[in-house]
């Protein structure tokens, strides 16, 4: 029996750990970590200095990284940010398609996009809500200008 016939099975075995060891251990993309140029506020920080405004104490400090993405048109992380918001809840007052956009709150150590977002109103955004579950609730906030 040659050894060259189990290579393939060998090759195969170690491609599969390989997989299984990166959907164990993501690596979140470069972008996320640095968002741009922005610096990310130190954890429990609820003023945004880069964005010009306070944070509301319910949302995360990752939130401004995102928000002052927004406010400078990006570059954003992820493909789906900015994208439009349906308000297929229900939830947010309704406006005609294409009014809300969402955007993505980096979750640390989240393996996907987690569940934290913050929706714009308009173009430019004058309406900016929070999420931290989803869309299961909305929580308005002021950006000052």
């Amino acid at each position: 029996m040659s050894l060259s016939r189990f290579i393939p099975l060998v090759l195969l075995a170690a491609l599969i750990g390989v997989i299984v060891f990166w959907n164990r251990h993501p690596v979140p993309p470069a972008s996320m970590e640095s968002h741009g140029n922005v610096a990310l506020p130190a954890v429990g920080h609820d003023n945004c200095p880069s964005a010009r405004t306070n944070l509301p104490s319910f949302m995360s400090p990752e939130a401004c990284v995102t928000l002052t993405a927004i406010l400078q048109g990006g570059p954003f992380p992820y493909t789906q940010d900015g994208v439009v918001f349906g308000n297929y809840e229900g939830l947010l007052p309704q406006e005609p398609r294409g009014y809300y956009h969402e955007y993505t709150v980096p979750t640390p150590g989240a393996r996907d996009r987690g569940a934290r977002r913050i929706i714009t109103g308009g173009t430019p955004p004058t309406v900016f809500y929070y999420t931290d579950d989803h869309y299961r609730s909305f929580k308005p906030f002021q950006v000052s200008r």
